[in-house]
């Protein structure tokens, strides 16, 4: 069925969409905007987002020793103090959004705090979920928590949007903590402006129409994903190996400063410092090392490395077969259609 078949909407009760939304730049609100615009205009839908709040708000731009201060909770999956959403945790959605940054390789304070709160597990036991990303380039072990947390809760993973950084990895290592810490985004010296183009943001609405039809089928109550073949998750199976030693690392350092105190204590800011050199010493040096022996060996590990991008870009995938039904020309042809079926009804 394509978004051409759906007609003016005829359903008896509207369907309930959850948005739960943590944007700390506000790259990821403009993401989900555009997702929940088909949504949204579409009567026979409800569309409900609630922002999650730390009770200790983390800021924007975030200077560097906040912003590494944050690095053991995040790498340990400590939780932050939340704000309560002001909803009732039994109240019943069809779907819901979950869109989250990546912080450490792991999803953010705010998100993973709301995911292991009492509140976060009586609203999404028994709901199917989408999850939204947008980072960098890293997000496979994230999103392998995030996994882990809906299914500590009960809930079902049905798909999983992940849009990155498209430029040089190199590039993104200076332009994204320019963007974090001094809140510039824009290109300088020759380097391309930080975070997702304009055009990727706006072609995330393909999202919010694939699921708008598919909210109409009932096709959220299957299990199965709804944005299969819209290009939803492009995974690079060569980042896994630093994916997995950057979380050992993680962990161990973030045990170490953890010890010495909550977030905020002074007596962390020497070993904070220390990490930091640490960090970057290894990413100078085991991340090329891994990324050139990799390479190296990819004739003889084109197999697997196929297999794990198929396995991490579950359970919507990155093949694009269903792009041109959901592109802003389907769209016009969509509402010029509903237009037609409305003058004809009057």
């Amino acid at each position: 069925m394509t978004a051409l078949s759906l007609c003016l909407p005829d359903m008896i009760s509207k369907k309930r969409v959850l948005v739960l939304l943590y944007s700390q730049t506000g790259q990821l609100s403009d993401v989900v905007e555009q997702i929940l615009a088909p949504l949204e205009a579409d009567p026979a839908i409800e569309v409900s987002v609630h922002a999650l709040r730390p009770v200790k708000p983390f800021p924007y731009p975030w200077p560097f020793f906040p912003f590494m201060d944050a690095f053991p909770e995040s790498a340990l999956m400590q939780p932050c103090p939340m704000q309560p959403l002001d909803i009732d945790p039994d109240e019943a959605f069809d779907l819901v959004i979950l869109p989250y940054q990546v912080w450490y390789l792991a999803p953010s304070l705010p998100v993973m705090s709301f995911l292991k709160s009492e509140q976060g597990a009586r609203l999404l036991k028994g709901k199917p979920v989408v999850t939204v990303i947008a980072c960098r380039n890293m997000w496979l072990m994230a999103q392998e928590k995030v996994k882990g947390l809906l299914q500590d809760v009960g809930a079902k993973l049905v798909d999983n949007v992940a849009l990155t950084d498209l430029s040089p990895t190199l590039a993104t290592l200076i332009t994204t903590p320019r963007w974090l810490w001094f809140g510039k985004k824009n290109g300088f010296w020759g380097l391309p402006p930080a975070g997702l183009t304009a055009a990727q943001v706006s072609g995330s609405r393909r999202f919010g129409r694939a699921l708008r039809e598919a909210l109409h089928n009932d096709d959220e109550k299957t299990g199965a994903p709804m944005l299969a073949g819209l290009e939803a998750a492009q995974a690079n199976p060569h980042l896994l190996v630093s994916e997995r030693a950057g979380t050992a690392s993680f962990r161990i350092w973030g045990g170490w400063i953890r010890s010495l105190g909550a977030p905020g204590a002074p007596q962390r800011k020497p070993l904070l410092a220390t990490y930091t050199a640490f960090l970057i010493l290894l990413i100078v040096t085991v991340v090329p090392i891994s990324l050139t022996v990799q390479a190296l060996l990819r004739p003889f590990m084109s197999k697997r490395f196929a297999k794990l991008k198929t396995e991490f870009e579950l359970p919507s995938g990155s093949s694009g077969e269903r792009m041109a039904m959901f592109s802003d020309a389907a769209e016009a042809e969509f509402e010029a259609r509903l237009q037609q079926l409305a003058s004809q009804s009057v």
